[in-house]
């Protein structure tokens, strides 16, 4: 009850007006000690860090956001009063200077919570990754274990090998076997043109006349009839004498 709303009233008193002051006392261990913790403690999990910082922060945004309100109370108050009563603005700017040193104060501690939470996140991070690889490389490790380099490297060769056998069977089987290879294609070639001349002999002889030899054609046009170069004369000098006249 009081123990516990004291700590905590501690505690929001070293964060806002104390920890930006020193440095040195920004590392969170330090709570550990302040509190009495034992060197033995369980230390906390980068999740659970992570999220006492994310509470941390929440609570001084509020803390900020209180404090701007006073502020603009005090700016008010100071406004009201400033020919009328001087003392009660004066007092006024006071306390907004006050609550301007408290506010400042807790944005470099927000800075620094803000920078130790990202260092939490990107280690949790990478811890989670270099977990994930080291159960990938057991699992490489594992399926990898019934073999052996030597062994697969043998396999290959026996596979290659077979492959080898194949393509020369494959080789001998499309190649035709030496069937009539000593058989002459010239002499082919001549006693199938003499097949197709007794053919021929064959066709003109069944039909019982000499094959004749075809005329030759003329090569001089024949001369036009006298009766028609007479015709034609005429008609030149008809249209000779038409034109004349």
């Amino acid at each position: 009850g009081d123990v516990d709303r004291w700590q905590d009233r501690v505690l929001e008193i070293f964060f806002i007006f104390y920890l930006p002051t020193c440095p040195h006392l920004q590392n969170m261990s330090i709570f550990g000690k302040i509190f009495g913790g034992g060197k033995n403690e369980k230390a906390p999990t980068t999740g659970e860090a992570i999220q006492k910082l994310r509470d941390t922060e929440e609570m001084l945004i509020k803390k900020q956001d209180f404090l701007e309100k006073k502020i603009q109370q005090e700016i008010t108050i100071a406004k009201q009063h400033g020919t009328k009563n001087k003392r009660v603005a004066l007092q006024a700017l006071k306390r907004k200077k006050r609550y301007d040193k408290q506010l400042q104060q807790i944005d470099g501690t927000l800075s620094t919570i803000e920078m130790q939470r990202e260092a939490l996140e990107s280690a949790n991070t990478n811890t989670n990754v270099l977990q994930t690889m080291s159960e990938a490389a057991k699992a490489l490790k594992s399926a990898h274990q019934h073999m052996n380099v030597d062994e697969v490297h043998d396999m290959m060769d026996d596979i290659a090998e077979q492959q080898d056998v194949a393509r020369e069977i494959s080789e001998a089987i499309s190649n035709p076997v030496a069937f009539g290879d000593d058989i002459d294609e010239d002499d082919l070639l001549a006693e199938l043109e003499e097949l197709e001349q007794i053919d021929l002999d064959e066709k003109l002889l069944s039909t019982g006349e000499p094959v004749s030899e075809l005329p030759e054609v003329p090569t001089i046009a024949p001369a036009k009839p006298e009766r028609r170069k007479k015709e034609e004369d005429e008609e030149d000098m008809a249209e000779l004498a038409a034109w004349a006249s």
